[in-house]
């Protein structure tokens, strides 16, 4: 992959190893949505995929990649939550063993459900320790394979897979809205989509608080900023990826941003409307459509990923008072 990095035949390899073993989320409509936006809006509900969310796409398709000897002694991933679900998961599939840095702070319903799929669960301070440098010590102390939540091809691939479905379903698409953490799902998204249909643009969703990706878009480079206080726990990356912004720098036309409010109200609003349960991270991209800031939207077919669920009930009603 080197030069291009990522294509589409290679998220067209990852959907080949996840035949079978990942859900095809639906893609879901609203008419009062449409009415809202004023366009024509296909949500693809990753909240439905295996472990809640999109991540386990790529987990999955890294893990199963593995010589059967790497796969063997084991895998070592850190997350706030949804990769870590994906890699225990995925693990456990696979016949491997999985140990999974986790912030202290990550919400009681991600801790236990990760730790619900077999895997070892090691803590650490998200606003003072660097996760990347505890991941990697681990890795080598115990002989594991690192497996990281974005910066990796078959990761980036794997989480692409998600705008190959969207696209099968409905190919006409104008505009593609995508959240952005590290940035793995959007590079692996927009690969797809500006393959399959060059004239599409691709948007992509941070929280207010958590612009480093529009930042370093801008700037043309990397830029680190304070780590995210948010709702969205799910994308509080403080710096994008070094391969994710090598790609998203070519195939991403433009980021918006949304506040936690306007995330609590499109998690409302999709709970009552739609009946779907989505985290905060998972309801930024329709947040944004909800919002009015997705630019040219108007009249448009705007596919957006509704990119997880992982939120416990008590976690969900909390947020939910008052809205």
């Amino acid at each position: 992959m080197a030069g291009v990095m990522l294509s589409l035949d290679d998220v067209r390899a990852a959907a080949g190893r996840l035949a079978g073993v990942a859900h095809r989320t639906p893609v879901l409509t609203s008419r009062t949505l449409d009415e809202r936006i004023g366009a024509s809006a296909l949500l693809k509900a990753e909240c439905f995929q295996r472990g809640g969310a999109f991540k386990f796409r790529g987990a999955y398709n890294m893990i199963s990649s593995l010589d059967p000897p790497q796969r063997a002694r084991g895998v070592v991933a850190y997350s706030s939550g949804n990769h870590a679900q994906a890699v225990s998961l995925a693990a456990r599939l696979l016949g491997t063993s999985a140990t999974i840095l986790m912030p202290a702070d990550t919400p009681p319903a991600k801790l236990d459900a990760t730790g619900g799929y077999g895997a070892e669960i090691v803590t650490y301070d998200r606003y003072t320790e660097d996760r990347e440098a505890l991941g990697a010590a681990l890795a080598d102390e115990r002989g594991l394979v690192l497996v990281p939540p974005y910066e990796h091809p078959l990761i980036m691939a794997g989480q692409g897979t998600t705008a190959l479905e969207l696209l099968e379903d409905a190919p006409d698409l104008d505009v593609l809205v995508v959240p952005v953490g590290g940035g793995g799902l959007i590079a692996g998204c927009a690969t797809a989509a500006k393959a399959l249909r060059p004239g599409i643009r691709v948007v992509g969703v941070e929280p207010a608080t958590g612009d480093d990706t529009r930042r370093s878009l801008e700037a043309g480079e990397r830029v680190r900023i304070p780590v995210p206080r948010t709702i969205a726990d799910g994308q509080q990356a403080d710096i994008p990826g070094k391969l994710t912004f090598a790609v998203n720098r070519q195939v991403v036309d433009t980021i918006v941003t949304v506040s936690d409010d306007e995330i609590l109200y499109a998690m409302a609003f999709l709970f009552d409307r739609m009946k779907l349960v989505t985290e905060p991270s998972g309801a930024s991209a329709p947040a944004a459509l909800l919002a009015g800031h997705v630019p040219e939207v108007a009249g448009a077919r705007a596919g957006a990923v509704i990119s997880g669920g992982n939120v416990g009930a008590a976690r969900f009603a909390e947020l939910m008072a008052g809205q």
